[in-house]
């Protein structure tokens, strides 16, 4: 027994915690090991067992091998998704109800909204770590920059850390004036990136160095990858984009419907799935040839990205291959939220942060579009193709910013190349993965303090064959960011965007039967909607969601908070 687990043995007996499974389970060697691996703004059919276009034979791979969840929802943006993800408990009770760049001065007065991961939370990799498991994170992190709030400090042995929102790909700036420099971190110091640096292949890099480091010591190891693929600035080695040339060259609106359908004939969505046109989107056919082509080089790019992501993937799945730890481990691939509609950049190389770009010397130019000094961003029209057949993509409450691809494989899984539409939440996967593992959760008290205990649900059994509902059909799941709200029960959403949209009346779909959210139920369902209604003030009380200042405009707060 290692030093690290005697010391935390004896720390929990004395604090009245139930004793790790690593010292009175089963075997270290027969414990499997755990990779999570978070995409970063991935669309809903991003990947090829979903229906798209773009090339991920490992992650298809993964899906042949275990299970796909069709109905799987988390955050609309990136921290809160990662913050619910890696605790089981809800974002406005672990301290991170909205990224912090983006909260408003009214709110930040109350500790539950602080944007960064409270004290009262424990973490996965924390419950891991007491239970003898080597724990490594590699990639963004985004849940706070001081000591106490880096992943070291969180439950992670060894860690390679982003802290912002993005950052540059290829070598050591940020990607926006907000930031006055790339925050890095390796095992809490300040760190600095090497010369060769590509964010996919890095983090992988480490990943497997990580676990080499401790290959001999027989304790099973949970990898935490969240990759910055494919966020903006999306940037992918040119072999990777030019396998794209020309894919998507006939538009976002012929693209959408490949997805539909191949989404359909996947098993993904139900046939005839229909499929709105999400406002704001551009008509293919009114543009120029010269704005066509960027807009499909965008395109490319981002599916090298993706493409060169699933190649990396593949590197790690083969070196434990070799050491004899794949089939012992259990496989998660998932987004934080849906795909980035943020409008950055235009065909005629003009963006918003024009004059910051030639301070800083990024360029939208098409022929390095994706390289070394190019910024690119897909816009809001490309975005609805990494969201179909879904509407709307990232920030809002909508499908195509909650509903993303979950594929888990390896022990405890006994589905190999299924899908299922039951619904799950991103609060489940913490209790999940602890269930699949025999470990009890801190039940509400960690070293004898009083913490917020995890409200997700544990699925580790339906992931071994027993019948669902995963959530019974009388369970209301709640959800609020940035003033845009939603609640999910049985088969039906709840949906409001009050701030990303302004609207001012609630929605009700059947999601389903419905996933593209083009029949509205509300007038129909009126005895459901009253009571789903209901269930959201409920939600909002048990949990003190504030409400947002009418004046409230979320590109501003960002962009006020950075050069503040």
């Amino acid at each position: 027994m290692k030093i690290k687990q005697v010391f935390c043995f004896f720390l929990l007996i004395s604090l009245g915690v139930a004793a790790p499974l690593a010292v009175f389970g089963q075997q270290a060697s027969k414990r499997p090991n755990i990779v999570l691996m978070l995409a970063d703004d991935l669309g809903y059919t991003d990947i090829s067992p979903f229906g798209s276009e773009i090339n991920t034979p490992n992650i298809a791979k993964l899906a042949a091998e275990g299970l796909s969840f069709t109905n799987y929802h988390t955050a609309g943006s990136c921290a809160p998704a990662r913050a619910m993800l890696l605790t089981g408990v809800d974002s406005h009770r672990n301290g991170v109800p909205n990224i912090p760049e983006a909260l408003p001065p009214e709110q930040m007065a109350y500790d539950h909204y602080q944007g960064v991961l409270s004290g009262n939370v424990v973490t996965l990799a924390s419950l891991l770590q007491a239970n003898g498991y080597n724990t490594y994170m590699t990639g963004k992190w985004h849940l706070g920059h001081t000591p106490e709030l880096l992943p070291s400090s969180r439950g992670f042995d060894r860690t390679i850390a982003m802290a912002d929102t993005g950052a540059d790909n290829w070598e050591q700036r940020t990607y926006l004036p907000i930031y006055q420099q790339s925050n890095w971190y390796a095992d809490g110091e300040r760190h600095t990136l090497p010369d060769d640096f590509y964010s996919s292949e890095y983090f992988i890099d480490k990943t497997i160095e990580f676990i080499a480091s401790n290959e001999n010591d027989d304790q099973p190891f949970f990898a935490y990858i969240p990759f910055q693929a494919v966020h903006m600035p999306v940037q992918a080695p040119k072999e990777f984009s030019d396998k794209y040339t020309g894919v998507y060259d006939e538009g976002w609106t012929v693209m959408r419907e490949r997805r539909r359908i191949a989404a359909i004939e996947a098993g993904v969505i139900p046939a005839g799935t229909a499929a709105g046109v999400t406002p704001g989107t551009l008509i293919w056919d009114s543009l120029t040839e010269e704005q066509k082509r960027h807009h499909s080089r965008r395109m490319e790019v981002y599916a090298g990205m993706v493409d060169a992501m699933d190649m990396h993937i593949g590197r790690l799945m083969t070196y434990l291959e070799s050491i004899d730890e794949y089939d012992n481990t259990i496989f998660i691939f998932t987004s934080d939220n849906g795909a980035e509609g943020s409008n950055l950049i235009r065909p005629d190389n003009s963006s918003p942060l024009g004059a910051w770009f030639n301070t800083v010397g990024y360029n939208a130019d098409y022929e390095t579009l994706g390289e070394r000094g190019s910024f690119n961003a897909i816009g809001p029209s490309n975005a609805t193709i990494a969201a179909s057949p879904l509407s709307y993509y990232k920030f809002h409450a909508n499908e195509g910013g909650l509903r993303v691809p979950l594929v888990m494989s390896g022990p405890g899984i006994s589905h190999a190349g299924e899908m299922t539409d039951e619904f799950v939440f991103v609060t489940d996967l913490t209790p999940t993965l602890l269930g699949m593992l025999g470990i009890e959760d801190h039940a509400g008290n960690w070293l004898g303090n009083e913490v917020e205990p995890i409200i997700g649900s544990d699925f580790s059994g339906f992931l071994n064959g027993d019948e669902g509902p995963i959530h019974a059909a009388s369970e209301a799941t709640g959800y609020e960011l940035g003033g845009n709200s939603a609640l999910f029960k049985g088969d039906y959403k709840l949906v409001i965007n009050r701030v990303s949209q302004n609207e001012t009346e609630w929605h009700l779909f059947n999601i389903k039967t419905d996933p593209g959210e083009t029949n509205d139920l509300a007038n129909e369902e009126t005895t459901l909607f009253e009571e789903m209604l209901a269930d959201y003030e409920d939600y909002v009380e048990a949990n003190n969601v504030l409400p947002m200042p009418d004046s409230y405009d979320r590109s501003a707060a960002i962009f006020r908070r950075g050069f503040n």
